[in-house]
């Protein structure tokens, strides 16, 4: 019974952690944005309010989110299956089309950026323009193939003058 009671929490555990991945990065891809009220048992990040929210009482989209890179499968509004990607790390590279991030632990992934790739830099509507190597990015995104296409790249510090 005791080997039960440790394989069903290593189960929560990881389920709890792919939540938290989804909660960051479904509502960029889900028909409806809003997700389900859930209450949230993480504690609150250093320097930020109850439960991560900033001093105006919104929630950072990072909040509580240690994850590096995942990948989903969700269903999207047309009753079909997609693979979505989600990754933080720092900028290495960028072309016109393409975004290199690389994580924590090392993974390397290129994003395709296309006309409909969503930049936000600083908290503010922004371009690929914006994002430089070096910088500290979350990117979401979609998957086919070997070919991952970016939703939103999102760089959400400003930097220190």
């Amino acid at each position: 019974m005791r080997a039960n009671k440790k394989t069903m929490a290593a189960g929560i555990a990881a389920a709890a952690l792919l939540g938290t991945g989804l909660y960051a990065a479904v509502p960029a891809f889900a028909a409806n944005p809003s997700p389900s009220a859930s209450p949230s048992s993480r504690p609150s990040e250093p320097g930020k309010g109850h439960h991560g929210r900033d001093g105006h009482g919104h929630r950072g989209r990072f909040a509580g989110i240690r994850g590096v890179h995942g990948e989903a499968t969700v269903k999207a509004k047309d009753n079909t299956f997609k693979l979505v990607d989600w990754q933080r790390g720092q900028v290495t590279g960028k072309t016109g089309t393409t975004l290199t991030v690389k994580s924590a632990d090392g993974a390397v992934w290129t994003w395709t950026i296309d006309a409909k790739t969503r930049v936000r830099k600083d908290r503010a509507k922004s371009n690929l323009g914006a994002v430089a190597n070096g910088d500290q990015v979350a990117v979401f995104g979609t998957r086919n193939g070997d070919t991952r296409t970016a939703v939103a790249i999102r760089d959400p510090q400003k930097k220190a003058d």
